[in-house]
């Protein structure tokens, strides 16, 4: 519709100039969430010709000390692009991004395509479709003038702060320790900013790849083979300098490295 598309013209703006958004018109503000995923997909369209195509989704505000936070209560999702996914030991300028941080994640790849049963999926519904894990590094954006005065609508229509990750090396799922057991470390400049573990993650983070598979379910979507989702930060977001860098390391699935280059 001539209203998704307006609002997400205004947020492609914003994320190919790296201009801070202020507020959007009165008349362009996403009515609810649902509203905002109709915004997002319609910034999905004009985004992937310069960002490349959508190869995932993460999913925000999985864990308590997110969802405290950032003041909501439950999960949002946003996209991942071909051209935000790098792997690990890269250098990204700083200046690519309006305020750029970093979250420790467990990120999956699916083997098969999640398809519908009529029934609700589980965590272990998933787990069976998942090829490996990678320890992960995702790459935040702050893209407003003051990030506090956006509602979630407006957060999900702009991708819940998304601007990709960075990869580590698999683990195939037959190899891979128990979630549960993985504890995630921040360090940036070589000091910890943050420790979590998998248990953080809606409880397990199967529960957080459930709810998207019944997310997008519900939208006439699904995940499919080959897709990347980011389960969630065990960590509160770690706000960057220019120059900072950094080192997510989770027990047992290894570790990720990346540099802001000023």
């Amino acid at each position: 519709m001539e209203k998704y598309l307006a609002i997400a013209e205004i947020l492609a703006y914003v994320r190919h100039n790296r201009t801070p958004l202020t507020v959007l018109p009165p008349d362009a503000v996403p009515h609810d969430e649902a509203d905002g995923y109709r915004v997002q997909d319609a910034l999905h369209n004009l985004l992937s010709p310069d960002f490349g195509l959508q190869v995932g989704y993460k999913i925000g505000c999985t864990s308590a000390v997110m969802q405290q936070y950032l003041g909501i209560s439950h999960p949002c999702a946003g996209g991942l692009y071909m051209g935000g996914v790098h792997t690990a030991g890269t250098s990204l300028r700083y200046n690519d991004y309006v305020h750029v941080g970093v979250e420790c994640e467990i990120a999956v790849q699916f083997a098969n395509d999640l398809m519908p049963s009529g029934e609700p999926f589980t965590a272990d519904d998933v787990a069976t479709a998942i090829d490996a894990y990678h320890p992960a590094i995702e790459i935040v954006d702050d893209r407003y003038a003051d990030w506090r005065s956006m509602d979630a609508p407006t957060l999900i229509a702009d991708d819940f702060f998304a601007a990709g990750c960075v990869l580590g090396v698999p683990v195939a799922r037959g190899k891979a320790p128990d979630l549960l057991s993985v504890i995630g470390r921040a360090v940036v400049n070589g000091t910890e900013v943050g420790r979590g573990n998998g248990a953080d993650v809606l409880g397990h983070p199967h529960h957080a790849l459930a709810w998207l598979a019944n997310h997008l379910a519900a939208r006439g979507k699904i995940l499919r083979a080959g897709d990347f989702v980011l389960t969630g930060s065990l960590v509160q977001t770690a706000w960057l300098n220019a120059g900072d860098h950094v080192r997510m390391e989770l027990l047992g699935l290894g570790s990720v490295e990346v540099d802001f280059k000023s």
